[in-house]
């Protein structure tokens, strides 16, 4: 089952800071002199979301919190250019995920993942963009705590609501929980506050690179759920969320 609710006006572009490919086109205005330059721009986007690994640990049953219903939803979230999954927080266990003990008043988590450097960044520059694009670089992932619907917080964004088994979801919560770097700690450090004042950065686990930015993890958790979707073909935003806008 899926729902969808897309309110992006053109321009709202600022949910979130981390869609590399727009990025670095918005330092190739539309002028005739750029064109060659846009092209390229074009290109990374187009291969920003081919597919990357992210190594997971050997599966194992994970015990959730019971909620009377043999599904759970996953909120899926776009500005058009980044993607970032939310899930109600008392369905979430706090064992696989210490850290959302760091938000004890949320009502749902957003979780997302991008470039160590350029995710966090208050002031991007096309130096940090083109080598978050090209080089492989270290990872973080951004917690928000949101104590509102995922609709109240970002009335300007596409939403799609998925539905996945019990078993689909343990899946994905082992995912998120192997995403953070805990280098054999209790919990992640904590990096960087959040691009949100009550949001904050992780160290992760994976490279950030051209073939493995923010919306093929947000694909590989999907798929790793039970969602049908190519993850190769989520080279954008708009790619994931047209499969899932399709999908019956």
């Amino acid at each position: 089952m899926r729902h969808s609710s897309r309110q992006r006006p053109l321009g709202e572009f600022r949910l979130y800071r981390i869609a590399l490919p727009y990025q670095i086109l918005q330092w190739f205005p539309p002028r005739r002199s750029n064109r060659w330059w846009r092209g390229w721009a074009a290109l990374i986007l187009l291969l920003a979301g081919c597919s990357g690994t992210h190594e997971l640990p050997p599966p194992r049953e994970i015990e959730l919190p019971p909620t009377g219903s043999p599904e759970r939803t996953v909120h899926v979230v776009s500005n058009g250019f980044h993607t970032a999954l939310v899930l109600v927080r008392s369905d979430l266990p706090s064992g696989q995920i210490p850290e959302i003990a760091d938000f004890p008043r949320a009502r749902y988590l957003e979780f997302s993942w991008g470039d160590a450097e350029f995710f966090p960044a208050h002031r991007e520059t096309l130096a940090v963009a083109l080598r978050a694009a090209i080089l492989p670089t270290a990872a973080v992932m951004h917690v928000v705590p949101l104590r509102n619907t995922p609709a109240e917080r970002y009335p300007f964004a596409e939403i799609i609501q998925v539905s996945v088994t019990t078993k689909g979801f343990a899946r994905l919560v082992q995912y998120l929980g192997s995403s953070f770097e805990r280098r054999g700690a209790d919990r992640s450090t904590v990096v960087a506050p959040g691009l949100y004042s009550d949001s904050l950065f992780y160290s992760a686990t994976g490279r950030f690179h051209l073939g493995n930015t923010c919306n093929s993890w947000t694909a590989r958790g999907l798929a790793l759920a039970g969602v049908k979707l190519d993850v190769s073909s989520s080279a954008s935003a708009e790619g994931l969320m047209d499969q899932l806008r399709s999908a019956d």
